[in-house]
């Protein structure tokens, strides 16, 4: 149950932080997956198969998650592998820079403010 309360800490952290619902989710349950396939996606994180898609579009655009064709036998949908581009420390540390940049953009246009005072 730990794990579960954790996990779900770590999407609202990602959330405030900016990030779309469904791509936190995405992030937190591969974070610690050496690799993963989308049905996995699906099924830990309670998303649908399009949000997924968009979700891995969004974190391969970051530069963030990698995809690997995984090849199978037969017909149906291609099989992909995803794992993350780089360590989540790493993508964790984007992250405060980017909250710290917008911290001083908002103490840059108060301050702007204040001279109009």
């Amino acid at each position: 149950m730990a794990r579960v309360s954790e996990n779900a800490k770590v999407v609202g952290l990602l959330m405030e932080c900016g990030l779309p619902r469904s791509v936190a989710k995405v992030l937190a349950f591969i974070k610690d997956k050496d690799e993963t396939v989308s049905r996995e996606i699906e099924k830990h994180t309670g998303l649908r198969q399009p949000e997924v898609s968009i979700a891995m579009q969004w974190l391969r655009k970051k530069g963030w998650v990698v995809k690997r064709d995984i090849k199978k036998e037969g017909k149906g949908r291609p099989v992909h592998g995803y794992r993350l581009a780089r360590p989540f420390s790493e993508i964790v540390q984007e992250l405060i820079e980017d909250q710290r940049q917008k911290i001083k953009d908002i103490e840059k246009r108060i301050k702007a403010l204040e001279k109009l005072l």
